[in-house]
């Protein structure tokens, strides 16, 4: 069976693309031949690779039919981040694929409401991501239902692991925040630290992909969330990592307006975000039907990645 990953050497592709192949898939990964894979295999050896520009491809028409003419049995896209690209992927697979699988992004449900949120959720995203990725999952439903095109869309939560910084106790990338933990400083908290944040181990996420093509029946037409197993509380967050740094966890709570003045812009506006999505998302309907159990808890897979940015001295 012919597997093509676009997207196939960054965070998620780089577990991805290698399992498919111990799984006995033949894989072309599909790039822009920019960067490494963030995890190295002896399986690259045996991939094949394909240097896409997909920007330029887009623009050109001809994106969709380059993917097409690999004749790939199943194609897991997970660079699309607009709808006339996916779109333009669409209308060249018709016919022409037996399973398209879409990355999307639980950022499709827009704020909390009931918890843990299922799949069958309305959606209510705001934010220009939340928006554009809910707007390609709802295309992609309507053309399993239109044009019988089999697809699968995948929701990850906060992505982790060894390479790149993972979403702190205080909703942001700055690792600065993990370093004070480690020297056992106070850390300030928005609010009462109760807001919630959903992480999930690039791994696990690659898993759930290898799992639905692998479910193929029970995939096609569905949307499945992936996260790790629980969601963390801001507060809870902290106190667990300066634990597990053998600190106490010196904490402080203030008011939102308060806190944000003394972080940068750039830093109160990933903050403000993750606040105010809150998620805490389901994964019973993709352990049901899929049969996904994350290998990492939320925590082991945040401290996985801490341990790689104190080692190549991210942390100070």
């Amino acid at each position: 069976m012919r597997v093509a990953v676009i997207g196939g050497t960054g965070h998620i592709g780089s577990y991805l693309t290698p399992m498919l192949v111990e799984a006995g898939y033949s894989v072309t990964c599909v790039s822009r031949g920019v960067r490494r894979p963030y995890k190295e295999h002896p399986a690259w050896r045996s991939i094949k690779t394909l240097q896409i520009d997909r920007l330029a491809e887009e623009e050109a028409g001809t994106f969709g039919e380059r993917i097409a003419e690999l004749e790939a049995d199943a194609v897991i896209d997970l660079t699309c981040y607009y709808p006339a690209s996916a779109q333009q992927l669409a209308n060249a697979l018709r016919g022409r694929t037996g399973h398209l699988l879409h990355c999307g992004t639980i950022w499709v449900h827009g704020p909390s409401g009931s918890v843990p949120t299922t799949e069958d959720r309305p959606r209510n995203p705001f934010g220009d991501y939340g928006i554009r990725k809910a707007a390609i999952e709802a295309l992609f439903m309507n053309e399993v239902d239109a044009s019988s095109l089999p697809v699968t869309v995948l929701h990850p939560g906060h992505l982790v692991g060894p390479g790149w910084a993972p979403i702190n106790p205080l909703g942001n990338f700055n690792t600065a925040v993990f370093a004070a933990l480690r020297r056992g400083d106070e850390i300030r908290i928005p609010n009462f630290g109760m807001e919630t944040l959903n992480h999930v181990h690039v791994e696990d996420v690659a898993q759930a992909f290898l799992l639905a093509i692998q479910n193929r029946s029970a995939a096609i037409g569905q949307s499945f969330h992936v996260v790790a197993a629980s969601a963390l509380t801001l507060r809870w967050y902290a106190e667990q990592m300066a634990d597990w740094f053998h600190q106490p966890a010196r904490l402080s709570f203030l008011p939102w307006d308060e806190w944000k003045l003394g972080v940068s812009a750039k830093d109160a506006a990933v903050t403000e975000d993750h606040l105010r999505h809150s998620p805490n998302c389901s994964i019973e309907k993709a352990r049901r039907l899929l049969g996904y159990e994350p290998r990492y808890s939320p925590l082991a897979a945040i401290q996985e990645s801490v341990s790689w940015l104190a080692a190549n001295g991210a942390i100070s």
